[in-house]
């Protein structure tokens, strides 16, 4: 399995990091997670392509995780594509619709699925998933991929969570601000280092980076660390991790 990350920043993004998307790939088969402003580039620059992402995952419908949903479905509308499938939790097709009752010409140009899932076992571009409820200010998905990979979305850490991705050989997890920043829906270093405590997890990147997180990233490490005796390491635009 090769997981690329895309867009590894968040609401306010950097000249490094765009908005929240990556890649999962394993035996022919390929999925977007989120899709949030910048994605539609970093696909170009990463060499996948727009043309090749025919599904999209959702973890929640915050704008910094789906803006780029139209942009996407009007390049492969244009490039000659026919199908696009986008699958998330509940009210997804609602959110859907909403979009396109703005933008009506793109209504029709493509074959359209949509489908809705929960905190339950499901199958997805050919991969097997579990999604997994979080902590955030809206509902959102985590989702684990067999033992190879799990993303946790946007949460708060917590232990539920953590047991939800131990055994994984990686974990994608929000880390969205230093320590000193107090914040709610997203975990602290130290609050996802305990959290984390006594998981058997292979490597835990960290993303979701916010322009706080500039600078901390060697104190922000060693603050998980502190209670988490694992690999941690940043999660980069355009970095592929082979699993």
């Amino acid at each position: 399995m090769r997981v690329t990350f895309l867009g590894t920043g968040s609401a306010m993004p950097t000249g490094e990091r765009f908005q929240t998307g990556l890649v999962v790939e394993e035996d022919g088969n390929r999925l977007l997670v989120d899709c949030g402003s910048g994605v539609l580039h970093r696909l170009q620059q990463s060499g996948i392509g727009y043309e090749n992402i025919s599904t999209v995952l959702l973890t929640h419908h915050h704008l910094d995780h789906i803006s780029d949903l139209l942009p996407l479905l009007k390049a492969r509308w244009l490039a000659g594509e026919e199908h696009l499938e986008v699958v998330g939790p509940k009210g997804t097709k609602a959110l859907l619709d909403g979009l396109l009752s703005v933008h009506d010409y793109l209504d029709g140009r493509v074959e359209l699925q949509i489908r809705e899932v929960g905190a339950q076992e499901f199958s997805v571009a050919g991969f097997d998933v579990e999604g997994f409820e979080t902590r955030h200010s809206m509902p959102c998905l985590a989702y684990r991929f067999g033992d190879d990979f799990a993303f946790s979305g946007d949460s708060e850490a917590f232990s539920g969570l953590a047991t939800f991705a131990d055994g994984c050989s990686v974990l994608v997890h929000d880390c969205s601000f230093p320590d000193e920043v107090d914040v709610a829906n997203h975990p602290t270093p130290t609050q996802l280092g305990e959290a984390l405590s006594g998981a058997d997890i292979g490597r835990v990147y960290l993303t979701h980076l916010y322009p706080h997180t500039d600078g901390k990233h060697e104190a922000m490490v060693s603050s998980v660390t502190e209670n988490y005796d694992g690999d941690v390491r940043f999660a980069e635009d355009l970095f592929s991790v082979e699993i």
